[in-house]
């Protein structure tokens, strides 16, 4: 019976193994460690696109929660798992990172801001349907005449992206990640 049990727990380990390198192709490392971070805002960003969806029921909590993952996961978090070169197994990564590396840390350090802006809006459901919101939102005085500086201050500032909807914030954190994976990664499908 021992040798049964000792036998089935062996396969199990084994299969849940190469279950784990597979989900990854293998990548071993600091690749993998950037991926499993990677698939982890992922799962945030999922459950976030749920609620925004309007598929489960808005959470300001889940939000919450959802917004502190991304956060803690952007920034220096990010960028440190990208050492110079660092392309070897199944990175999805693209050389022009270290190219950029400059505005691959700025779009790192906007992403975490804007993730924090999240956590701080996650209790304005709000809608950004209607007229100027949004540009208004971004100026920060409701003039329709705002430089381009205060602007792009007001894009990463958490504390003004917390007066904002949160599904806005939502929608800025998104076209950030995608900016990134536009411009950073390399499509699963190449």
């Amino acid at each position: 019976m021992n040798k049964m049990i000792t036998a089935v727990s062996l396969v199990l380990m084994v299969s849940v193994s190469s279950q784990l390198v597979m989900a990854h192709g293998g990548a071993t490392g600091i690749v993998k460690e950037r991926m499993d971070l990677m698939d982890n805002m992922k799962d945030a960003v999922k459950q976030l696109k749920a609620i925004y969806k309007g598929d489960v029921e808005y959470d300001p909590d889940t939000i919450r929660n959802a917004a502190l993952v991304i956060r803690d996961h952007s920034g220096d978090a990010m960028s440190r798992l990208f050492p110079e070169g660092s392309l070897e197994g199944k990175s999805e990564a693209k050389p022009i990172i270290w190219k950029e590396w400059n505005r691959f840390r700025t779009l790192a350090d906007d992403q975490k801001k804007i993730a924090q802006g999240l956590y701080n809006a996650a209790q304005n459901r709000g809608t950004t349907a209607g007229g100027n919101m949004m540009a208004q939102s971004m100026m920060g005085s409701g003039s329709m005449m705002g430089n381009s500086k205060q602007i792009q201050q007001n894009m990463t500032n958490p504390e003004h992206l917390g007066s904002m909807p949160s599904d806005m914030v939502f929608k800025m954190l998104t076209d950030t990640c995608s900016s990134c994976h536009t411009r950073y990664r390399n499509d699963k499908d190449k």
